[in-house]
């Protein structure tokens, strides 16, 4: 009896602080100062655990976890032998390389384009490291340099360099991002992407019948403003100077009309536009550049996410274009392509993607029939890349 009657007054104090928390501002004038505030105090203390639970988190910390219960798939080894168009590694040494291969042993990479040769003795170097080490399983391009384009003359002997570089070893030609936004005349004026200048070195990619593996301005999120509508803004914030304003950089949409004219006016050059062409998040747009230019191609490297958000839009492009994506990766690391596997050969449903500040939502598999993903595993880039043993690869 007692310990109701405890319960009974306890519950009562409850309701009395609560009602006079409720009704504060009028209270506080009718209670004196002394009594206002241990009531106050009260009803604080009681109101803390409940107010500390519904902190808002910040943007960065909110991470769910999701409850869904569905079937899952992480492949481990992709179901084809590939090739990774994209790939980066500066001035490899011996021991990089042998830990490459044993590496890409593990996930059926059978063959790693690397992107980053350079020009000069440095390709030559990293040809000898690489190729002169495991002649199958590596392939180098070689990449332009600039620091003599205020020289007359810059066209011809850039054209002069590839070939060099060629006989060195080199069996494409990359192009990296400052092509178009940052490369600059000594005057201070911009060198557009689809620059006269520059014809001389396609010309001779067309005589050498050399892909031209290429990378020309970054996700039209880094162009728009940096606020919260903008879907890249973690990313920004981990790396503000991947942010383009227009006070620096031209329009996204300018790059791109450069970028187009450029690949129309070398029809014979086979273009192999980096990341989707940055329109991963415009299908429809890709699938008309595609039909408008026979001579380009583009691979997934990076853009993952961008096809894991709308998996049959997804699907349903790739088949239909099947013929023109390749694999590839960019950032090597050799425990995240399995995501890749994992979108491409199967139908999971909501699954983390594994680098948050390229994408914040969650991707699904969009399953390709085994032609295509053969297609896009091995089959276009021995199509477009001279010099790979075809002979490592099913029919």
């Amino acid at each position: 009896m007692k310990s109701w009657r405890a319960i009974s007054v306890s519950a009562a104090a409850l309701a009395c602080i609560f009602s006079i928390a409720l009704l504060w501002p009028r209270a506080a004038v009718l209670l004196s100062p002394r009594v206002a505030r241990r009531l106050h105090a009260a009803s604080s203390a009681l109101a803390a655990p409940w107010a500390q639970a519904q902190q808002t988190p910040t943007i960065e910390d909110y991470n769910p976890k999701s409850t869904l219960v569905v079937p899952e798939h992480k492949i481990q080894r992709a179901k084809y032998p590939f090739i990774d168009i994209h790939s980066h590694h500066w001035n490899p040494t011996p021991e990089h390389v042998d830990q490459l291969v044993k590496e890409m042993d593990t996930i059926n990479l059978r063959v790693l384009v690397n992107l980053s040769g350079g020009t000069g003795e440095e390709l030559r170097k990293t040809v000898a490291t690489m190729k002169g080490r495991y002649p199958d399983r590596f392939v180098v391009f070689a990449n332009p340099s600039y620091d003599d384009i205020n020289t007359p003359g810059y066209g011809q002997r850039a054209a002069e360099r590839l070939a060099a570089d060629v006989r060195n070893g080199a069996q494409g030609l990359k192009i990296f991002k400052n092509f178009g936004m940052d490369v600059k005349y000594a005057n201070g004026e911009r060198v557009h992407a689809d620059d006269p200048i520059f014809d001389p070195l396609f010309e001779k990619c067309a005589e050498l019948k050399l892909p031209v593996l290429i990378h020309i301005a970054e996700p039209s999120a880094f162009f728009d403003p940096w606020d919260k509508n903008n879907e890249r803004w973690e990313e920004l914030k981990e790396f503000p100077q991947r942010a383009r304003p227009p006070s620096k950089y031209p329009p996204f949409e300018t790059l791109m009309a450069e970028r187009n004219h450029l690949f129309a006016k070398h029809p014979k050059v086979n273009f192999i536009a980096a990341h989707l062409a940055f329109h991963g998040n415009d299908l429809e747009r890709l699938g008309k550049l595609f039909d408008a230019l026979p001579n380009m191609y583009v691979d997934i490297a990076a853009v993952l996410a961008e096809l894991g958000r709308q998996p049959y839009s997804a699907h349903d492009f790739l088949v239909k274009y099947q013929d023109r994506v390749l694999m590839g990766k960019d950032i090597y690391e050799v425990n995240e392509y399995k995501w890749y596997f994992r979108a491409l050969e199967t139908r999971d449903e909501y699954f983390e993607y594994y680098r948050r500040r390229h994408a914040f939502w969650r991707i699904y598999g969009f399953q390709v029939p085994d032609e295509v993903l053969k297609k896009i595993y091995y089959k276009n880039a021995l199509k477009l890349v001279p010099g790979i043993d075809a002979k490592a690869f099913p029919n």
